[in-house]
């Protein structure tokens, strides 16, 4: 029994610290990060060619953070409609820099990201 209860906490506190690496905190009591201003003149915006894998790198698959059966606030990012679904959410996450815990976008990523939401979010 104590065994089993043992394992059970060493697999709980895994799981916390991966969940608590998926956020960043925000030590500035402003209650967010700073918003960068986009430029989308030029920014490529096409969902699976640039959007999607951008994504899948650096908030679901590569992060952790928001690939299949996440917890996390803002869910699974896998499919355009969870992402078109949280769109405006991940605009706002990636422009304070908030988003992708861990890591960053560079500035073309960002772009892409931001004009693909202003863009509507297309599935293209």
């Amino acid at each position: 029994m104590r065994k089993t209860l043992f394992g059970l906490n060493v697999l709980l506190a895994g799981i916390v610290a991966t969940q608590a690496g998926c956020s960043k905190e925000d030590n500035s009591g402003s209650g967010g990060g700073t918003t960068t201003p986009v430029s989308c003149t030029g920014a490529d915006t096409r969902f699976a060619a640039v959007v999607q894998p951008i994504v899948a790198s650096k908030c679901s698959y590569g992060s952790g953070c928001h690939g299949s059966g996440s917890s996390n606030s803002g869910g699974v990012l896998l499919s355009h409609a969870q992402i078109s679904a949280r769109a405006s959410n991940i605009k706002v996450q990636v422009e304070s820099g908030r988003m992708p815990q861990g890591g960053s976008l560079t500035t073309a990523e960002k772009a892409s990201i931001v004009c693909w939401v202003n863009a509507g979010a297309p599935n293209n």
